[in-house]
């Protein structure tokens, strides 16, 4: 019997959409996935009182939960904060919610793709520092030889849209060749809010991207709210659909 995560993302507490995250729960409960992934964006100005709405509603799931920050989840009003600590709240959260996952079939590996601030701006998109992505080749070098399906998890998708002539992730293509070389079969994220299922590939290193979308109001591109059902065996083995929540009404 293989794996199955339930995979979200931008939930982005303090403009949820209260319909989705009750179908969610309402499934994991149901259900009971191994465990729920969610790639970032867990909060919408990372308040203090965002940050309690995000920790009393996955603790509530009773599953293993495994989080990744996205940019919207370092301080916007506390700029002392966001450069001395930006992601003090952030730890906080992921110490105080379940999240003690293991598999037989499938490895999770963070990659952190965001910064306290950057060169261009916004400071919305991706970036994988050299400090981030070692950190990531590293565990992947340590997984060298294990049998089950690795997958690297991270806010931003690591290449654009396909056609696109620039990448919004900065050093995204250099990772994305690395950690394909480093044995991964697969990469999640969100970020986008637009739900995908592609096979890439650069300088000839081919990597799966996975994406879902929204868990807020937040909607773009026409596309509702959903999150992604992964099941995994090992070896790679990697079956995936979307489910669509509720239709909750468009905010920019």
């Amino acid at each position: 019997m293989s794996t199955r995560l339930f995979h979200i993302s931008d939930v982005h507490f303090g403009v949820e959409d209260r319909a989705a995250l009750d179908a969610v729960a309402l499934a994991v409960a149901e259900e009971r996935p191994d465990a729920v992934v969610c790639t970032g964006d867990l909060t919408q100005r990372a308040k203090h009182s965002e940050y309690a709405a995000a920790r009393e509603w996955f603790s509530s799931l009773g599953v293993p939960v495994v989080l990744e920050p996205g940019n919207h989840d370092m301080p916007y009003y506390n700029l002392w904060e966001r450069f001395t600590d930006p992601m003090r709240r952030y730890e906080r959260l992921r110490a105080a919610v379940p999240g003690a996952f293991a598999s037989d079939d499938v490895v999770l590996v963070p990659l952190r793709t965001t910064v306290r601030a950057q060169t261009r701006f916004p400071w919305s998109d991706g970036v994988v520092t050299s400090a981030a992505l070692s950190a990531t080749l590293a565990a992947l070098a340590a997984l060298k030889g294990d049998s089950r399906t690795i997958i690297v998890i991270a806010h931003h998708p690591l290449l654009g849209p396909e056609g696109a002539r620039k990448n919004p992730t900065i050093g995204g293509s250099a990772a994305f060749a690395q950690i394909a070389a480093g044995g991964a079969h697969a990469i999640i994220s969100g970020h986008v809010h637009v739900p995908f299922d592609q096979q890439r590939s650069v300088g000839g290193r081919g990597l799966r991207m996975i994406g879902t979308g929204t868990l807020s109001t937040r909607l773009r591109h026409g596309a509702p709210p959903s999150w992604r059902v992964i099941a995994c065996a090992p070896g790679g083995e990697i079956d995936t659909h979307l489910r669509l929540a509720a239709v909750a009404p468009s905010v920019t």
